[in-house]
């Protein structure tokens, strides 16, 4: 286990002395030709650019050498470049073997514990009341994948960017989609909490988490709709007794909760239940992005965020009391 000040925590002319994890890794060309290699190293708390240059001694066995998922013990500083934190290397190295220093130690983590994350997605799983779809989710969350879905981030960077990220930010979608229910009992709440459930579920193949987060070829080349809808598909084909509409309305979840063709869903949303779960899948990942932005992306004694390309502008943080905590919701 890593002892070490977290980055979020450094400011301009802070030491660093860190473990770190190669998140991102390319070979790049100054004005003069000259190659360099541009990083993105990061840790639990946050990740900051940074360059090695070709007169650093250690530099051309790291350009050969180094990969994405790789660890480095770096000591330099924090500096300033167009506005932006980054680190400035005086010096990289490979941990030695006897400083015990493992990936996981710079991989974020749900907050939630996942044993109470399990249990909750058991519970909503057995009230769905309708047998077919009981049984197909059964079927598709066995023991294996109902492991990685448990352990998979649910993106790469932008929201629930951690360990247990995806069955979190299901079953934020799932609550929602609740309630939604109750308001507009018209809404088929077993089709749209199974559409829920799945939507995501291609992630456990479209990215690896063992280290840092990478997409895997498949989920380059197909991406986690198709990669779920293909799953989803296989299975019911495997039970005799599944109704093609059920079928065709469940797929119709999968390939469309992104909205719109320009977010790479094949279709747009077209029932109710569809257009439910794309909304509701917006709402859990923008907040959760913009809360972890507040923190991770704040300027120096300001209350605004630097400007935050995904978000397409700053972000402010009020710092009002927060007494809600104190009233239980109507829905309790």
């Amino acid at each position: 286990m890593v002892n070490q000040s977290e980055l979020v925590s450094l400011s301009k002319g802070d030491a660093v002395d860190h473990f770190l994890l190669v998140k991102k890794f390319e070979i790049r060309l100054t004005k003069s030709g000259k190659e360099f290699l541009s990083l993105e190293l990061g840790d639990k708390s946050n990740d900051l650019s940074a360059n090695l240059w070709d007169d650093n001694s250690t530099f051309k066995s790291f350009r050969d050498s180094l990969t994405v998922g790789d660890i480095v013990k770096i000591k330099g500083s924090i500096e300033e470049y167009q506005g932006n934190a980054q680190i400035k290397i005086d010096s990289i190295r490979i941990p030695k073997q006897s400083e015990n220093v493992l990936p996981a130690d710079f991989l974020a983590k749900s907050k939630r514990d996942l044993n109470e994350m399990l249990d909750e997605f058991s519970k909503r799983m057995k009230n769905i009341n309708n047998t077919q779809i009981q049984t197909l989710l059964n079927n598709i969350f066995n023991e294996e994948r109902l492991k990685k879905y448990s352990s998979a981030p649910a993106g790469k960077m932008w929201h629930h960017a951690y360990i247990s990220g995806l069955i979190e930010h299901t079953l934020e979608i799932i609550k929602i989609c609740d309630l939604m229910c109750n308001i507009h009992p018209e809404i088929n709440r077993d089709l749209l909490i199974a559409g829920a459930m799945l939507h995501d579920f291609g992630k456990i193949e479209e990215l690896s988490f063992d280290s840092a987060f990478e997409y895997t070829d498949k989920g380059k080349l197909l991406g986690h709709m198709v990669i779920a809808a293909i799953i989803v598909n296989d299975e019911i084909n495997k039970m005799n007794d599944f109704p093609d509409e059920l079928k065709t309305n469940l797929l119709h979840l999968i390939l469309s909760h992104q909205g719109k063709l320009e977010h790479a869903s094949p279709v747009v949303p077209k029932t109710l239940e569809a257009i439910t779960l794309y909304h509701a899948d917006e709402l859990s990942a923008k907040v959760n992005a913009y809360k972890t932005s507040l923190v991770s992306e704040a300027k120096p004694n300001s209350q605004w965020t630097k400007f935050i390309g995904l978000a397409g502008t700053d972000l402010y943080n009020h710092g009002i009391e927060n007494k809600s905590s104190e009233n239980k919701s109507l829905f309790d």
